[in-house]
């Protein structure tokens, strides 16, 4: 078989770490790849976004809208394994529970999940099902926020300093620094979706998302001395419902 462009490559060693759908043979997984392929993170949110846009679309057709947001909220969780809820809930245990950095790490490290975990799930999920069943047609909401929140996660990752050790996290190649320049094809899908949409109210979405990402450096820097793979998750989850609060208000 022929060998996948090296980009192409990329794209699938992202799609594969972040989601469950699969991948064509012939991929080339490797951590030197997965260290490269966070320039496409948003691109694979706005797969995922359009995935869950139709299907509230196509399940508003046979039961009430309410119920539509329910099954598009469901393909999320199905498509990611929950994969970012899952690091928020990590991060609300490890932050709620620990004072010390290494009690944090260590709390977060621990697969079982606590009650601030088990709070900061409920809440997240209640926030965006509240304000997706708010909105009159969620679909633009969902092709925006996913990429767009996905762009802030890799916002964090060029700015800041990972901070676990070598070979404790199974997120570690995926947290490396990135340049400036894969920076940029990073925020192509978002700003793809925002020409589109061509509404300056909707631009201004950007606001919130930049204040709610610095909110989560900030803390994470004040805690920790940088982030982990679930601060990554957890600006991933608090700044798409930034997008969602945002959205109703205008």
């Amino acid at each position: 078989m022929k060998p996948f462009h090296p980009e192409i490559n990329l794209f699938f060693n992202a799609l594969v770490f972040f989601t469950r759908l699969p991948a064509p043979k012939g991929v080339d997984f490797s951590d030197a790849n997965l260290s490269r392929a966070s320039r496409y993170f948003p691109l694979v949110g706005l797969l995922i976004g359009i995935i869950a846009a139709a299907v509230w679309w196509l399940t508003a057709q046979l039961f009430d809208p309410t119920l539509a947001v329910l099954f598009s909220m469901l393909s999320t969780l199905l498509i990611t394994g929950a994969f970012h809820e899952d690091g928020l809930a990590d991060c609300a245990d490890g932050f709620g529970g620990g004072w010390q950095k290494q009690q944090i790490l260590q709390i977060m490290k621990d697969s079982r999940i606590g009650s601030y975990g088990a709070i900061a799930l409920v809440m997240i999920l209640l926030f965006k099902f509240a304000t997706l069943d708010q909105l009159l047609y969620p679909m633009m909401a969902l092709i925006l926020a996913h990429p767009l929140s996905r762009l802030a996660a890799v916002s964090i990752v060029h700015l800041d300093t990972y901070v676990r050790d070598s070979g404790t996290s199974k997120v570690q190649s995926a947290a490396r620094q990135i340049e400036f320049g894969s920076l940029i094809i990073a925020a192509l899908p978002v700003m793809l979706v925002l020409l589109v949409m061509a509404d300056l109210q909707i631009w201004l979405v950007l606001l919130p998302v930049i204040i709610v990402t610095q909110l989560c450096r900030w803390y994470f820097n004040r805690r920790l001395g940088g982030y982990t793979g679930d601060c990554l998750g957890t600006c991933q989850q608090l700044t798409e419902l930034s997008v969602y609060l945002w959205l109703c208000l205008i």
